[in-house]
């Protein structure tokens, strides 16, 4: 019997069968219909009685068939593909905006494609020029491209902007003008006579109308506003910052993101100083990890994850005559998050 059974194959080293994808003509099959009209339910769906549209695709699912993309690219002339293009994937900030995006892509039964421009403005306009012809469109978020560059990438292909503006493109964009008051009232209300902003890089379009606003807020609410940088908006350089900011005495500081704003505070607290005991600080964004900090940041919320749904949906819903149009600005709310890095100015009586 040993002798015997040593010359059985083991079953496990038999690999089952490769399970052949179904193809079209297996739908056409078994539907009991022409592969032309498989093509059209899935293609041209206005042009197939609704109940054999409806017979076709339970069919094609109960098959595991789907339909080959480039196919019916070729014959639609579109890809069904958008694509993202965001700074820095490493960035929380733009977690939210890349899971709103892929929610609504989901929605419109699209797929999104999505592209790290690495902080910098030339590897983003190669993205967008090597991916024009192969999607229906951008979104672009925390475009770091001049407004002319902009305007001739909409020209090509469907385009929609978040927390970036430029003329005849349409944006999604955060309140920062209510947003940074609420910063400055709450930095007002602990007593703080002045403030330290962090900037971030040159280019950023949000980073010049949080500025401005603060500027603004301050001067209504009779604090000094000062300004050091640019810094690069994550960890890394909150020592540079945060050594800055002890040397020009400040009691707050708000920096540029929260990616800076976390960098600040390690290094506050490899120097030994409290915070909020000796220095109040403050971010922009809530990312994800903002509240585990030590100490909790206080930070100025954007609704991330909404920016990215409605950058889809207007995406969606641009007009083919889209050139020349005058795109009003879709403006999300932001809120001040409290936490305990802000505290009352040192010496307050």
């Amino acid at each position: 019997m040993a002798n015997v059974c040593q010359y059985l194959p083991y079953a496990a080293d038999v690999p089952p069968p490769a399970r052949r994808r179904a193809t079209i003509t297996d739908v056409a099959r078994a539907a009991g219909v022409a592969t032309s009209t498989v093509s059209r339910a899935f293609t041209r769906p206005g042009r197939v009685n609704h109940r054999t549209r409806a017979h076709v695709l339970e069919v094609a699912e109960s098959l595991g068939y789907a339909p080959n993309p480039t196919a019916q690219a070729l014959e639609s002339g579109r890809s069904n593909t958008v694509a993202l293009v965001v700074p820095d994937i490493t960035n929380p900030y733009f977690a939210g905006v890349i899971k709103g995006a892929e929610q609504a892509v989901s929605q419109a039964g699209l797929t999104l494609v999505l592209g790290d421009s690495q902080e910098s403005a030339a590897q983003e306009e190669r993205l967008v020029r090597r991916l024009g012809p192969a999607v229906d469109g951008f979104v672009l978020s925390a475009s770091r491209l001049p407004d002319e560059v902009l305007r001739r990438a909409a020209e090509l292909n469907p385009l929609v902007l978040v927390n970036r503006a430029s003329p005849g493109v349409p944006c999604v964009v955060a309140d920062y003008d209510h947003g940074t008051r609420q910063i400055v009232d709450h930095l007002a209300a602990l007593g703080h006579r002045s403030f330290v902003f962090l900037g971030g890089p040159a280019e950023s379009w949000s980073g010049a109308r949080r500025w401005a606003g603060l500027q603004a807020a301050a001067a209504d609410a009779g604090l000094d506003a000062g300004r050091f940088g640019p810094f690069a908006p994550d960890r890394t350089a909150g020592a540079a910052a945060a050594d800055a900011v002890l040397a020009s005495g400040a009691t707050a500081v708000v920096a540029h993101n929260d990616m800076l704003a976390i960098g600040v505070l390690s290094r506050l607290a490899e120097r030994g100083v409290d915070v909020p005991g000796e220095i109040s600080v403050v971010g922009f964004d809530d990312v994800f990890g903002a509240d585990f900090c030590h100490p909790p940041l206080t930070t100025l919320a954007e609704r991330t994850r909404d920016a990215g749904a409605r950058a889809i949906e207007s995406l969606l819903a641009l007009p083919p005559d889209r050139a020349g149009r005058d795109f009003q600005a879709r403006v999300l709310p932001t809120q001040l998050v409290v936490r305990r890095s802000t505290g009352p100015r040192p010496g307050r009586s």
